[in-house]
């Protein structure tokens, strides 16, 4: 009798000499009565060398040529058979005992649409920068949505979840991860583990992602999400105190301003009506300067600033 798959690690790749270290990374981690599988999809337009972990059973070989990014990764998913999908790069690795904690922290919390660990940020030399911790966990769809990331290296999603999300959007190549988290933090509750769970390469050198239209996809693909039913009410449960109360307003604020740019009078007119909602609901705190400074001032990532103050106290 087979084990059933617990998981499924998707690998695009467009030929990097990286690629051995990224699935082997994975095909090294120990298990205690659960199964995984390697999917990689080869989206580099040739051949791959033949390496030696080709012949691992774990693992399939599949060719999207030169489709773009999410389709590779759209490829992997509709072939894979875990019941969890794990989205790694071919130039990231996972850490020892990721995947043990990954199945540990699905067994207690089943409900979840999005599991995740910490993660070590490495420079394109591997050599370490900083930890993210994010601390997001249960409803975090106002702290997606404000700017927070949660890579998908260190994340995996049920696979009932993706289909039900339907995957990655096509085109939407810089931005595809952040999208699908918002998408997730809009469906249900996010769950989190200490556990530093993959090393991600930071830079520029080699990198695939189009950052020349980054913000733009990022812009685009965030509208879509606050025109989806629920948005609204989600983000208000999601808004502890008045400092999100207030990244709400700026959120609807800034998507007003963005639909009238884009003479989206409709559009706008909602925004505003959301905006003006959400603040006559913060009444409490309007004689709070953290309320207007959310207001007022772009978001910040929290967790790269305490990433950075803790490498720092080591030092």
């Amino acid at each position: 009798m087979s084990i059933p798959i617990f998981c499924s690690t998707i690998i695009p790749t467009i030929g990097r000499p990286t690629l051995s270290r990224a699935v082997e990374s994975v095909l090294a981690q120990e298990v205690d009565g659960f199964a995984f599988e390697v999917i990689v999809v080869n989206d580099s337009g040739r051949e791959l060398p033949n390496m030696a972990w080709m012949a691992d059973p774990r693992v399939r070989i599949f060719h999207t040529m030169r489709r773009e990014r999410s389709v590779a990764r759209n490829t992997g998913a509709a072939c894979a058979r875990g019941a969890y999908f794990h989205f790694l790069d071919d130039d990231d690795w996972l850490m020892p005992g990721a995947m043990l904690a990954f199945h540990k922290l699905a067994q207690q919390t089943r409900e979840a649409t999005w599991l995740y660990g910490a993660t070590q940020l490495v420079d394109r030399e591997t050599h370490p920068l900083i930890q993210l911790q994010h601390g997001l966990r249960g409803n975090c769809f106002t702290q997606i949505m404000a700017g927070e990331w949660i890579p998908l290296q260190s994340s995996i999603i049920p696979a009932q979840v993706f289909f039900e999300l339907r995957g990655f959007l096509p085109g939407l190549s810089s931005t595809q991860d952040v999208d699908l988290c918002r998408r997730a933090a809009l469906m249900g509750d996010f769950a989190e583990t200490e556990t530093v769970i993959s090393s991600v390469g930071m830079g520029e050198t080699n990198s695939s992602t189009n950052r020349a239209k980054y913000l733009d996809y990022a812009r685009w693909a965030r509208e879509q999400i606050l025109n989806m039913p629920g948005a609204f009410a989600r983000m208000r449960g999601s808004a502890p105190d008045g400092v999100w109360v207030g990244r709400i307003s700026r959120i609807y604020l800034t998507s007003m301003i963005w639909s009238l740019q884009h003479r989206m009078l409709f559009t706008a007119i909602s925004r505003a009506l959301f905006g003006f909602m959400n603040l006559l609901m913060g009444f409490p705190y309007f004689f709070s300067r953290k309320f207007w400074k959310a207001i007022a001032k772009p978001y910040a990532s929290t967790t790269f600033a305490k990433g950075f103050e803790d490498e720092k106290s080591k030092s």
